[in-house]
Order: C-alpha cells, then structure tokens, then sequence
C-alpha cells in the first residue's frame, strides 16, 4: 500500500488575506482590478502559484476568483470628490532641480535662514525632521550652498526636475489626491524621489531624464478626471 502525503489548502478567509498581499505588490494588477479590464480567471492562475509558494500549500483556483472580485473595491476608481479635485488641478515642470540634505544644526538653519532671505525668488522647498533638512532649491543655488554650508552634507542629488501639480483649496480637505497622483508614475515605473506639500501645490521631484514622461503620465490623470467629470453632468442633466 502505498501512502500519499496530503497537501493542506488554505482557508478561504488565509486565501483572501495571501490574495491581497500578492496584489499589493504588483502595481500592474492594481491597475487592472481599479480599471475592471483584467480577466480574473487569468489572474487568478496568474497568482496561483505566488501564494502557495509563499504559503507551501494548495489553493483552489475558484478561491482565488473570489477573492480578486472582492478585491476589486479596494482599488476602486478615486472618488467622484477626489476626481474633482484632480480634474480642477494643473501640472508644471520646473526643471535643473537640486536636492541636498544635510544634519540639522545651528549652522544649518542659519544657512537656510539666510538662503530664504537672499533667494526668495528662485525655487526653493524645504522639509525639516527631528535630525536632518532637506532642501530642494534650483541647481544654480547650490554653489551658494556649499560655500555657505560646506561639503559636510548627508545627500545631495542634481539634475533633477520638480513636478508640480497645482490644485484647488479642496485638496487640503479631500483625503486620496495626492495618493492618486503617486500611484499614477508608480503605475508607470516612474521612481519620486522626494515629495512635498504646499499649501494646495504637490511637488513631486524625479530624475530629469523621467520628467517628460511624468508630466504625461500626471496630464493623463488630469484630462482622464476632466473626462469623467464631463460624462456625469452629462448624465445628471
């Protein structure tokens, strides 16, 4: 007689649970549950075999279907007040952007002090933690910079470019905005390299080689919103 050894199956509810996690680290079937084109028959056998290799056990394929359909909710299209929001918004680039970090000291925040003061009309950002600052300020600024601070700095990155979506006071009050504008350039690969609020602007800074192609991807969002906005007073009339 020869034994078998059974191979245990998950739970539906550990089904749904391994189910989610898959599909929160792929972007791409995120885009395609939140759009409702994505076959779930196919992306179900798609990440068949990703959960039982995380969980060393079987899983029936109907189980899987299930779970994507309950799924689809959670990457659901932004809300009719976030696209709004976005469909209100305008985008502009600001190129030759510099970023550097440096330890947050007396001798920092004067430095910064005195930049605000003598560089009011360049581009200029600055984000403060519990030990270092951050600032995003035009390239041309940075030898300015150096001399007033020194080589003695945490980060520095250039040839960078500021994308900067401007927005309505809505924003401020409206949860998900920003959020969608991060998930659209996540959606196309499109590495942030550092992000900032101010007041109703959201400046996204990327590589000068991903700008034009970040720029697109955020006016896509916007006239796709603008769309949206446009069939539902249609219907509404």
């Amino acid at each position: 007689m020869i034994l078998t050894r059974r191979v245990p199956k998950l739970v539906s509810g550990a089904v749904s649970m391994v189910v989610r996690e898959v599909v929160d680290e792929d972007l791409s079937l995120q885009d395609a549950l939140s759009r409702d084109y994505a076959n779930l028959s196919a992306v179900a056998r798609l990440v068949v075999p990703r959960i039982e290799e995380r969980n060393g056990t079987s899983v029936n394929l109907q189980s899987v279907i299930t779970a994507l359909k309950r799924l689809r909710s959670r990457y659901a299209p932004a809300s009719r007040t976030i696209f709004q929001v976005i469909a209100e918004s305008t985008v502009n680039v600001r190129t030759d952007v510099a970023k550097i970090s440096l330890e947050k000291t007396r001798k920092t925040i004067e430095g910064v002090r005195r930049l605000l003061s003598e560089h009011q009309e360049d581009f200029l950002q600055i984000s403060e933690s519990l030990t270092a600052v951050t600032i995003i300020l035009d390239e041309k600024a940075l030898p300015y910079m150096k001399k007033s601070l020194g080589n003695d700095y945490l980060e520095l990155e250039s040839e960078l470019a500021a994308i900067i979506v401007h927005s309505t006071e809505e924003i401020i009050k409206t949860p998900g905005c920003a959020i969608a504008f991060y998930n659209q350039l996540s959606r196309r690969h499109i590495n942030i390299e550092d992000t900032v609020s101010c007041y109703t602007d959201t400046i996204i800074i990327v590589h000068m080689n991903e700008a034009s192609g970040a720029f697109a991807a955020l006016s896509e969002l916007i006239s796709e919103a603008r769309r949206t906005n446009d069939r539902r007073e249609k219907l509404h009339r």
